[in-house]
């Protein structure tokens, strides 16, 4: 994605997630649980629609990338992501900082329950580019993702994919 780096400079962590406390956690995720398993919830979702998850049963925290279709564990404790969240390389990584800097800075900004979300997703083809972002419900974006992963999640890379199904 070809964002100036002008796009990022003040940036606060508000800035890079999103508000969705009024909302279903478990409905958030429910169509990602054949990968992330049962008994983990959102704790915090970027503005450019990741989560980081926190699993009910030991405390954990994991990161979900809806756009890769990948979770992985971050750490081991609530307070060490806390730390982690004040560490600008692991933020770099991790919050898509340069496109959600390049939106405001053009005026696109969200809703409480909403994400910057893939018009076509890059599983699908979609390019990185500012072109292919739109305001989507939170709601939408977890589910249509999720599906689209795990339909597609032993397809071989750079299979051609003619349909795709959603269930609503």
């Amino acid at each position: 994605m070809s964002l100036g780096k002008s796009a990022s400079a003040g940036m606060t962590m508000n800035d890079l997630t999103t508000y969705f406390q009024h909302l279903d956690k478990a409905e958030i995720v429910a169509d990602w649980e054949w990968l992330i398993g049962k008994g983990k919830l959102p704790v915090l979702i970027t503005a450019s629609g990741d989560a980081f998850l926190q699993d009910s049963n030991d405390g954990s925290i994991y990161f979900l990338d809806v756009t890769a279709g990948e979770f992985s564990l971050v750490t081991k404790s609530p307070e060490e992501f806390q730390l982690l969240l004040s560490n600008k390389e692991f933020v770099s990584n991790h919050f898509f900082v340069q496109m959600i800097g390049e939106m405001k800075r053009v005026g696109v900004n969200l809703e409480k329950g909403q994400v910057y979300s893939f018009k076509v997703p890059p599983a699908l083809g979609g390019k990185y580019e500012m072109d292919n972002v739109e305001v989507t419900s939170i709601y939408v974006h977890f589910s249509v993702n999720g599906q689209i992963h795990k339909q597609i999640k032993d397809v071989p890379p750079g299979t051609k994919i003619d349909q795709v199904t959603l269930e609503q």
